[in-house]
């Protein structure tokens, strides 16, 4: 009796410890995820597009297998591979994204958004979820069609890398789609702008698709080693893939942040996403300019993209509501940038540019011997770029925070202002000068214009050996800008008072 109550009492914990672990994992599993997967296998969608898919991949494997018996195995294989990616890069990049984008809208339009936040999952798992869902449907498209690209391989023509390496690029653009297709359901509010977003969504991914096929045609005709010989085409490569990784982050936070309450601290995520993505990528132009020559021009180009990145993306980080929710004003501190509030946005948008500008003015001085000529063409341009991205990002807030209009300094109209101020400043300096019968491109007449202006810095004038801009037009650009962020920067702080006030 006693050896069989102790051996009793010794596997009782053992029994007890594997429900345990189930529950426990089935807590940390996000339940949307079963629920959609179940939801969408059971979708007449899911088995029309699987049952054509396969269809079309056995009449691709049966006249392929024809065409072998009658003219060899020589490049066989890649025409086959190709057409095999095909039927399932029309599931990957076009119906999962856009089943995705239809998941969340219909959650919306249909008001039933409120019952899946009651059940206490968050924005974030619920977004997650939405993604991880319709992402396991793609893997079961991708396990299906795995075996028929496998056998595209035995026909040779094409290597079993450039097989990995095309399946590898067309996973990181699948998962890419899906999350911009889940953020766009987060945008419109009204059933125009949900219309308007519906077919703008539509064209977007039909681009898509036909990017994603263009690449993988060109990577099977060439092989996985053209990469490999083209450093430019392979740097292109990094940098796509590190832009749909920060990019799609960045994105998932912002929709995140567009789905929580005004008195949770929403601001969090997509700000420092888009903190880290600035810093990362200034880590990633060190080593790049460590090992890569030219360093000046690098310098200047990184330069350039860097502040057009600040620049577009800041004004939405910065456009933000005025103030922020009475529970969080108690542990907000000057320093406290991804919190809720334009003025806060703006400041760490600032931050960010500056940090930007001292690192590649930096890494331009370290080029050049005796710490760089001041008056290049490339070092004015590397300096120009950011002084244009305060200006414009400065100015559309500017002019539509000073007046006491609430709809004048609602986001989506100093948005329209941005863009708008951008291309009135690009198109009306020349057309000036060609009134005024002068040189389209007038230093004088298009200094504060972001592209020829910008363009104008960067050139040099061989004749008399000189950059064609200066010094002094130089500071010209940066006095007008820091003036226009410092008046941007007093109708923040009190139209955040105003707003803290009422």
């Amino acid at each position: 009796m006693s050896a069989t109550a102790a051996d009793t009492a010794g596997t009782a914990p053992r029994e007890e410890s594997t429900p345990r672990l189930m529950e426990r994992l089935g807590d940390r599993l996000n339940p949307l995820v079963v629920k959609e997967v179940r939801q969408g296998l059971r979708s007449r969608v899911f088995w029309v597009s699987f049952g054509l898919m396969l269809l079309a991949c056995f009449i691709i494997s049966l006249v392929a297998y024809v065409s072998a018996l009658d003219d060899g195995l020589s490049t066989l294989g890649r025409g086959v591979f190709f057409s095999f990616f095909f039927c399932l890069g029309l599931v990957h990049f076009f119906i999962i994204p856009y089943g995705a984008y239809r998941s969340l809208a219909r959650e919306r339009e249909d008001e039933t958004w409120v019952l899946l936040v009651l059940t206490g999952l968050g924005p974030r798992r619920i977004l997650r979820g939405k993604v991880a869902s319709y992402l396991v449907q793609a893997a079961l498209y991708a396990s299906a069609v795995g075996p028929f690209l496998l056998f595209s391989y035995y026909l040779n023509g094409i290597d079993l890398p450039t097989i990995l390496l095309i399946l590898a690029l067309g996973g990181s653009w699948l998962v890419f789609l899906t999350v911009v297709a889940v953020c766009a359901a987060t945008l419109a509010e009204g059933r125009l702008g949900r219309a308007f977003l519906h077919f703008l969504l539509l064209g977007v991914l039909l681009m898509a698709l036909a990017y994603g096929l263009t690449s993988a045609f060109v990577l099977g005709e060439q092989g996985y080693r053209f990469l490999i010989r083209e450093k430019d085409l392979l740097s292109f490569a990094g940098f796509f893939l590190w832009a749909m990784l920060t990019y799609g982050w960045l994105l998932f936070e912002t929709a995140a942040a567009r789905l929580s309450l005004p008195t949770e601290n929403y601001s969090r995520g997509p700000r420092l996403a888009f903190t880290l993505q600035m810093l990362l990528s200034g880590l990633l132009l060190v080593v790049l300019w460590m090992a890569k020559d030219p360093r000046t021009s690098l310098a200047s180009v990184a330069s350039i993209l860097g502040s057009f990145n600040l620049a577009v993306v800041g004004i939405f980080v910065a456009t933000d509501m005025d103030g922020q929710a009475r529970a969080l004003r108690e542990g907000t501190r000057p320093w406290s940038f991804l919190r809720p509030g334009a003025l806060r946005g703006f400041r760490l948008v600032v931050l960010l540019l500056l940090f930007w500008t001292a690192l590649c003015t930096g890494l331009f001085l370290l080029s050049e011997p005796m710490f760089g000529n001041m008056t290049d063409s490339y070092f004015l341009q590397v300096l120009a770029a950011p002084a244009y991205a305060l200006l414009f990002l400065s100015l559309p807030l500017l002019v539509g925070r000073l007046p006491r209009s609430d709809r004048l300094a609602s986001p989506a109209v100093v948005r329209v202002l941005f863009f708008s101020m951008a291309g009135l400043a690009g198109s009306v300096p020349p057309l000036l000068s060609v009134l005024l019968d002068r040189h389209v491109d007038d230093p004088l007449l298009n200094l504060l214009n972001p592209f020829v202006g910008l363009a104008n810095f960067g050139d040099y004038d061989y004749s008399l050996n000189e950059p064609t801009m200066n010094v002094g037009l130089l500071a010209c650009v940066w006095l007008v800008a820091a003036l226009c962020a410092f008046a941007t920067d007093r109708a923040l702080v009190e139209r955040e008072r105003r707003a803290h006030a009422s």
